[in-house]
C-alpha cells in the first residue's frame, strides 16, 4: 500500500488539473483494486465487476470532492465501501457473524493494512457504541486486546461465565442490528 497511495494520489491530482491520460491509468490502476476489494468481500448474489463499475463511476461524479491533503485510497475505499453497503441493503443481503466467528472476525480487523484499517477502527467503534460501557469494554479486551476471558474477568470484577455471557449478548445484539440475529447455538 505504501507505494499504490502516492502513486494513485499522483494520478487523481493530474487527472484534477484536466490531465486526460494519468486520469485514465487511474482509474485503470483503481479497477484492478476494487476487484480484489471487492473479491474478498462480495458475498454469493453480488456481482463485484457491477460494484467495481459503480465505484469507478461514483470516482469520477465525485472528483471535485476529494481532498489532496487526504490519502487518496482512503477516500476511494470509502467510496467503494458504501457502494458495497448499498448493494447489500439492496439485495436484502446480510452478513452473519455467529458468536463462534467472532474471533475470525475481529483478527481480520486486526489483519487489514493501511488506510483500510483505519476505516475499519472508526465503523467497529461506530457499531460498538450502542452497546453498555462494560459490554463494549468486555468485547474489545477479549476480541481485540487479546485478554483472556479470565483476565477480563479480574479486572471487571466478574466470573467467567457472566464475561462470556456479557460478549455473547453484546455480540447477539449487534449482530440483530448489523447483519441478522442468527448466532449459532440459539
Amino acid at each position: 500500500m505504501d507505494e499504490i497511495e502516492p502513486r494513485l494520489r499522483g494520478l487523481m491530482l493530474a487527472g484534477l488539473a484536466g490531465e486526460a491520460e494519468p486520469y485514465r491509468r487511474l482509474l485503470d490502476e483503481l479497477s484492478r483494486l476494487l476487484r480484489a476489494f471487492y473479491g474478498r468481500r462480495c458475498p454469493p448474489g453480488l456481482d463485484a465487476e457491477d460494484l467495481v463499475q459503480e465505484t469507478l463511476i461514483a470516482v469520477h461524479s465525485r472528483r471535485a470532492t476529494y481532498d489532496p491533503g487526504q490519502p487518496f485510497t482512503a477516500w476511494a475505499y470509502a467510496i467503494a465501501r458504501y457502494k458495497l453497503i448499498d448493494a447489500l441493503r439492496r439485495a436484502r443481503l446480510h452478513l452473519r457473524a455467529p458468536a463462534e466467528e467472532a474471533d475470525a472476525l475481529f483478527s481480520a480487523l486486526d489483519a487489514a493494512g493501511g488506510a483500510e484499517a483505519a476505516m475499519a477502527a472508526r465503523d467497529l467503534e461506530r457499531v460498538m457504541a450502542v452497546l453498555p460501557a462494560r459490554t463494549r469494554d468486555l468485547i474489545r479486551e477479549t476480541k481485540i486486546d487479546g485478554l483472556s476471558t479470565r483476565e477480563a474477568a479480574q479486572r471487571h470484577g466478574m466470573t467467567e461465565s457472566a464475561v462470556k455471557v456479557a460478549i455473547h449478548r453484546g455480540l447477539k445484539s449487534l449482530g440483530g442490528q448489523y447483519g441478522g440475529s442468527d448466532v449459532e447455538g440459539d
